[in-house]
């Protein structure tokens, strides 16, 4: 018995060696296609390009919107439109809520630029003067004698006493009593000749700033004035006496310099990435610490064609009303330029993410999913961006919860929109769910929820992978 058992042992022990080997090799020769596949790296899994969190391990579609699921591959071996679809971003409700995702459609409206800036009041060049001798002499009197008195027009400011002035008048009396005379003689050329002598001696009084009613008046009184009294150019407030009661003077010598504030300039800075945008003809709002809450309605008159190297700022000069004299010469004041730049497209400034290389929105493509829109932009108004390209009107951008969508999407392998660059193409990897009030961004509106399951698929919690 003993002997049988120990040649029966080894024997079994043989064919069932054999039998194992042989179902071994038939299990590789035979094995069905179904099942798990296998790669040199693993398993191949299947993912849903708009819901990336579906995971599963065979062909089929997603149960949440129907669409053929894709290989779940690595960014080496994706294709140009995995690729692309790598970088969307899909949230459930759930998750915008936690995320604090709101939506904003872009849309046109009227923009107008305010470009704020200081300045320094000055005098409006084109109503300065300054009033001169005519003639060489004495001045006998002076009618203004204080810097910020106000002269009239109508009113002279001094009085002169001129020798060569007197002369002129003796010259022009004579040449009116020529002219009688030479009226009754019977020669043609004789009678005619007195006009042109009293012609010529009127001229040279104007000449020597004698106004047309002075030498009516000398023509009545019949002798020279002694004194020659002397106007200003224009009324306005004395800025500079420059002569004194009983001083000589010679012919061009200044008296005084006069100049007009019922309007002045105002020459603002405005610094070089801002300047194109003013044009001439704009309103302008002037204010000052002087007058707290008080306004000054201006418009661009000029815009200086030169830079100041210094500052890199260019120089606009603003034409403005100035009643009662508020306004004083080297006055310091704040300007705020309102540029207008028409109809635009635009988008809140929460929803732009710059990244000094790219300037990127998410856009809602389809509720629940997002993906990263590279754009250009415009000008910057206010909680306003400009964008010049790169988004269609109507289309939803995320307000807020943007930096929250590009972390999703770096978690998730995709290309990110911008916050985390280089990324692009990684393998994807398991989503997480976006931190509750992170952030600090406005807007509290969630996306609309994905699209219902279709008939008969039911939704396997197994399936998804967070």
């Amino acid at each position: 018995m003993n002997k049988s058992l120990k040649v029966a042992v080894p024997i079994i022990l043989v064919l069932v060696a054999a039998a194992g080997g042989g179902y071994y090799f038939w299990q590789q020769k035979h094995q069905a296609p179904a099942g798990k596949e296998k790669t040199a790296q693993g398993p191949v899994l299947y993912t849903c390009a708009m819901h990336p969190f579906i995971i599963k391990d065979k062909p089929g579609t997603c149960p949440i919107c129907g669409m053929q699921l894709i290989k779940k591959v690595e960014g080496a071996q994706a294709s140009p439109e995995e690729q692309k679809m790598l970088g969307h971003v899909s949230l459930s409700p759930t998750q915008s809520v936690m995320a604090n995702v709101a939506t904003v459609p872009a849309d046109y409206e009227p923009l107008s630029k305010e470009i704020n800036a200081v300045g320094i009041v000055q005098y409006d060049q084109a109503k300065q003067a300054k009033v001169t001798a005519w003639v060489a002499g004495r001045i006998d009197k002076l009618n203004v004698n204080t810097v910020g008195a106000y002269v009239s027009k109508g009113r002279p400011v001094a009085e002169v006493y001129s020798p060569d002035l007197v002369a002129a008048q003796q010259e022009y009396l004579l040449a009116l009593r020529s002219r009688d005379q030479f009226k009754k003689s019977s020669i043609d050329a004789i009678s005619q000749g007195g006009e042109g002598l009293v012609a010529s001696a009127r001229q040279r009084l104007k000449l020597l700033g004698v106004k047309d009613a002075q030498i009516a008046g000398l023509e009545k009184a019949g002798h020279p004035n002694i004194k020659l009294p002397v106007y200003t150019p224009l009324s306005g407030i004395v800025i500079e006496k420059i002569v004194q009661e009983g001083q000589y003077v010679n012919m061009g010598d200044p008296l005084f310099s006069i100049a007009d504030l019922s309007s002045v300039w105002v020459e603002v800075e405005v610094y070089e990435n801002e300047f194109s945008f003013v044009k001439m003809g704009q309103h302008v709002e002037i204010v000052s610490q002087s007058y707290p809450g008080k306004t000054f309605a201006g418009r661009v008159s000029f815009i200086y064609p030169f830079l100041d190297p210094k500052t890199r700022t260019v120089k606009v000069r603003v034409d403005l009303p100035n009643p009662g004299l508020k306004l004083k010469p080297d006055m310091f004041v704040n300007a705020s330029i309102k540029a207008p730049l028409g109809k635009a497209l635009v988008v809140p400034a929460t929803a732009l993410m710059d990244t000094g290389k790219r300037q990127v929105v998410w856009v809602e493509s389809q509720p629940g999913m997002f993906e990263p829109r590279d754009v250009q932009v415009g000008a910057r108004v206010g909680d306003k961006v400009q964008i010049l390209s790169g988004v269609k009107q109507g289309e939803k951008v995320a307000a807020s919860g943007g930096y929250l969508i590009d972390s999703e999407s770096q978690l998730s392998g995709g290309s990110g929109g911008g916050a985390h660059e280089g990324h692009g193409g990684a393998a994807p990897k398991q989503g997480a769910p976006a931190a509750p009030g992170a952030g600090g961004h406005e807007g509290h509106g969630a996306p609309a929820a994905p699209a219902a399951p279709k008939k008969g698929g039911g939704l396997d919690m197994g399936d998804m992978k967070m």
